[in-house]
C-alpha cells in the first residue's frame, strides 16, 4: 500500500481535527490561560498546561477556577466534536469536585461524552496535577442550531 494512501478513518480523524483547531482559534480565554488541546478524537478530548505562578491561588494551589475552567473546556470541546460545524455548544451547567488540592508542574483534562443528544450533550471531566487526580466534573451543554 503506498504511503500517500490513508484510511478513510484517518481521512475523518484529519478533518475532526482540523474542524477542532480552526474553532479554537475562537477561544482566546483557553489561549490566556496557555492551555492546548492535545488530544481531539469524536467525543474525547484533552488538553494540557503548564502551571505557572498566574495559575495559582495565595496558598500556592492550582485556582480552584482554572480547575474548573480545564474541566469545562475538555467537556465543552468533546461535545462539539460531534455536533456539525454550523451548530455551536455552550456549558449550562458545570458541577466540579475537588478532590486533592493542585500541586505541581502541569494540569491535564480529559474530557468524554457520556451521552450526545439532539439539543443537550451530556459530559465528564476530569482534571489531573501531574500524576494526581485533582478534580472530577459532570457538564450539561446544550447544542446551539444556526439562526436562520
Amino acid at each position: 500500500m503506498s504511503d500517500e494512501l490513508t484510511s478513510p478513518v484517518a481521512a475523518a480523524q484529519e478533518s475532526l481535527e482540523t474542524r477542532i483547531r480552526r474553532k479554537l482559534e475562537r477561544q482566546h480565554f483557553m489561549h490566556l490561560i496557555g492551555a492546548d488541546l492535545t488530544r481531539i478524537e469524536p467525543g474525547r478530548v484533552e488538553a494540557e498546561l503548564t502551571l505557572d505562578r498566574q495559575h495559582q491561588q495565595q496558598k500556592g494551589f492550582v485556582h480552584g477556577g482554572l480547575t474548573a475552567t480545564m474541566a469545562d473546556l475538555v467537556a465543552g470541546f468533546a461535545g462539539v466534536t460531534l455536533i456539525p460545524d454550523t451548530h455551536g455548544l455552550v456549558t449550562v451547567e458545570l458541577k466540579t469536585n475537588y478532590l486533592h488540592p493542585g500541586i505541581g508542574e502541569k494540569l491535564r483534562a480529559i474530557g468524554w461524552v457520556l451521552k450526545a443528544g439532539r439539543r443537550l450533550h451530556f459530559c465528564e471531566a476530569e482534571v489531573w496535577c501531574d500524576d494526581l487526580l485533582i478534580a472530577k466534573a459532570s457538564a450539561t451543554m446544550a447544542v446551539l442550531e444556526p439562526q436562520e
